[in-house]
Formats: C-alpha cells, structure tokens, sequence
C-alpha cells in the first residue's frame, strides 16, 4: 500500500466539524484549542456551535478547516504509524499539507491562513468578483473561451480549479463570469453554474493578496518536507524553503492543478488516498481521476476507525 495523505480546502467547513473527535480525544481537544491561543480568539466556540453565517467568512473558515484537519491527523497519528509517500491539500488545505511534512509549524500555518483570509477578503471589493463551475467542457475550449470572453467584456474570467476531468471552476470579475455561464455551451460544456463563494478565488485579481502574503512568508521559518508536498499551483512536488514560500505566494493567484496532482501521486504509485478533515470531496475527485484508486476519510471516530482497520491489514 503506497500512501498519500489529503487535506480540504475552503467550502469543507461546516458547524460541528471535528466534534466526536474533540470529545473522544483529548489530543482533538487540545489541537483545536491550541489554535484559540495562537489566535487570541475561540475558533473552538466557532467550530462548534457556529454561527454558521460567521464560519463561512474567509479569515474564520480557513483557520478552522486547518484546526480541524490537524486534529483529525494528530489523531490517527497517535493510534497508528503510519508515513504518507506524499501529502496535498487542496488550496488552504495546502498549509494543512505542510504541517503534516513537519514544513511549517501548527502555530505559523494558523497565523499565516487566517491572515491570508484577510488579504483575499481585501483583494477585490465585495460583489465584484466571483466563480462559477463549469461542468463537461472540453478543457482547451473552456481556456479559449475565457480568453473571448474577457477581451469582449472588458474584465478578466480565467481557469482556476482544474479539479478532476469534467469539472473545472472558473473565477474572475463577475460580469465576465457571467457571461462565461451564459456560453458555457461554446465550450461543449454539459452545466455552469454560479458559485456562492465571496470573491475571485485563484484568478489573477488575487494577485495583491499574493503579494502581501509573500511579505509575511518572507519572516516565516520553514524546513525541508519529511515528504514530497505536492504544490497546487505546478502540480509537482516541492521540498525546499525557499521553494515553498514562493509557491505558497504564488499560489493565490494561481489555478488549483488538483486532478494533475492526483495523476502526478498516482503515476508515482500511490493507491490508496487518506483524507483528513471535514468532508469527502477530495475523495470524490480522486474516484474520478484515478478509478483504481483507494479513498479513506478521517473526520470523525467512525471514519477514523474504518481507515484504522484499512490501513492495519
């Protein structure tokens, strides 16, 4: 069995996440309260009983899934040895990624995300931007059609998840992402669909975020990956810390390479994926880029069990 270990990204949050874990496990409990510290404020009391409406703000949700998905690591660490061949995580979940390599330390990874919460929230004025789905295009098409699209309309639409084959989002001002969803048919797309998310994540407007994330990276002690972590935004792996800051500033404005990320694991062996923290949607992309595949969750004491007896065959 040949490991990868898989953490969520912003959109896997929900109220109540982690909580078994946290009442069963007090390495949960501590994990998560570890963050309140750090933070100066209760995430924990947020996880827990919400608002929901609160949770869903950028600089909460992002600090929170990390919380959760550390948690959630820490705790199948303690029950079993277990080394991934490689870890990823999709967007935020990238941070989680590095955590798990021993790269960035807990603490730094939950200063930087909530941070960078702030800095995407910031980047584009609320309303201005926004993402769509875009389901059964033909990928060429869909990048071509952005390229009319932004030019026609005088504002930026582009590529920026590629999640798994038939499903991309793309991401830019809203009136070109509108008009994205109104022809997505020239790309040979079967659906478009408008996102409820709060901005132009992973377009080129993000760029600003980018560049202040890039100075808080700069004063950020990193060290080399106890694994491979696969980078989003080259869908290779990356080991050094000059390397990693780049990427990770980078990567804001960049589009989320994930279903080359799983081709580059699975050409590289991995068959049996592990993910870690609220939800299953990583899971359901790897089933449809690698259909041989193995997937395993751990996001509550029932899934952990089930991954446990799995991974002690």
């Amino acid at each position: 069995m040949i490991m990868a270990f898989l953490f969520p990204g912003q959109g896997a949050q929900y109220v109540g996440m982690g909580r078994d874990l946290a009442e069963t496990f007090m390495t949960a409990r501590e994990t998560i309260a570890e963050a309140d510290d750090v933070l100066g404020f209760s995430l924990s009391r947020l996880i827990d009983a919400g608002p929901e409406e609160e949770l869903r703000l950028t600089y909460y949700t992002q600090p929170a899934i990390l919380a959760v998905s550390v948690a959630a690591l820490r705790v199948l660490r303690e029950q079993i040895n277990v080394r991934p061949r490689f870890v990823a995580g999709h967007s935020l979940g990238e941070y989680s990624a590095l955590v798990a390599a021993g790269a960035l330390a807990y603490a730094d990874a939950l200063r930087l995300v909530h941070q960078r919460g702030f800095f995407m929230d910031a980047a584009v004025p609320a309303g201005v931007g926004g993402m769509a789905a875009v389901l059964g295009a033909d990928l060429d098409l869909l990048r071509e059609l952005c390229r009319r699209v932004s030019s026609e309309v005088g504002a930026s639409v582009e590529v920026a998840n590629v999640n798994c084959p038939g499903q991309v989002v793309a991401s830019g001002a809203l009136t070109a992402v509108d008009e994205l969803v109104r022809r997505a048919a020239e790309a040979k797309a079967r659906r478009a669909v408008r996102l409820d998310v709060s901005g132009p994540f992973h377009s080129s407007l993000m760029s600003p975020a980018g560049d202040r994330l890039a100075h808080l990276l700069a004063d950020v002690e990193f060290a080399e990956p106890s694994c491979p972590v696969i980078a989003n935004a080259s869908a290779q792996p990356v080991d050094k810390p000059g390397e990693i800051r780049e990427t990770l500033a980078r990567q804001v404005a960049s589009p989320v390479l994930w279903e080359a990320s799983i081709r580059y694991m699975s050409d590289s062996g991995v068959n049996t994926y592990v993910e870690l923290g609220p939800g299953t949607v990583l899971s359901g992309l790897v089933r449809k880029t690698d259909r041989q595949a193995r997937t395993l969750h751990v996001d509550g004491v029932s899934s952990l069990q089930e991954v446990l007896g799995a991974l002690r065959v």
